[in-house]
């Protein structure tokens, strides 16, 4: 790394954010903006882009400033199992339902961590089928099967 950057892992997060930011600005262009009062389809993605292009030029700017440790070695099977898992609830939600594709996503995300617990693991994957039945079915009404018609639903 050049020797003006005193903390690599901040540097690099902000490169990131950067980068996902300036992408969603650029993608929620297309879209109609809208006003805060009444938001058009590209309010969101640019509003979030922005809030994330701040958090990453924070983050470099204190990788100029503060000292930090260097960047580790890549660890790829937290890495695959963490995206796998996103695919997995993606593919499941629609035929298995929410608690099920909630519950293979959780499981596989705990799969990645050093510090797997299965009983952590199992109030996770209450606790989190609770609240997004509560928000996402209940108070949003969006239509998600709980049960999904491979598991009877």
């Amino acid at each position: 790394m050049v020797s003006f950057i005193r903390d690599p892992k901040d540097f690099l997060s902000g490169l990131m954010f950067l980068g996902f930011g300036g992408s969603a600005i650029f993608l929620g262009q297309d879209y109609e903006m809208g006003k805060a009062i009444r938001m058009g389809p590209g309010y969101f993605p640019v509003l979030l882009g922005g809030l994330l292009c701040l958090v990453g030029a924070a983050c470099v700017l204190r990788a100029l400033v503060r000292p930090g440790e260097p960047v580790g070695r890549l660890a790829f099977k937290p890495l695959l199992l963490v995206v796998v898992s996103t695919l997995v609830f993606g593919l499941l939600l629609r035929n298995a339902g929410l608690i099920a594709a909630l519950s293979v996503s959780i499981l596989l995300s705990a799969l990645a961590s050093s510090k797997f617990s299965s009983k952590a693991t199992v109030l996770t994957i209450v606790g989190l089928s609770l609240f997004c039945y509560l928000v996402f079915l209940k108070g949003l009404g969006l239509p998600i099967p709980i049960l999904g018609p491979w598991l009877g639903g």
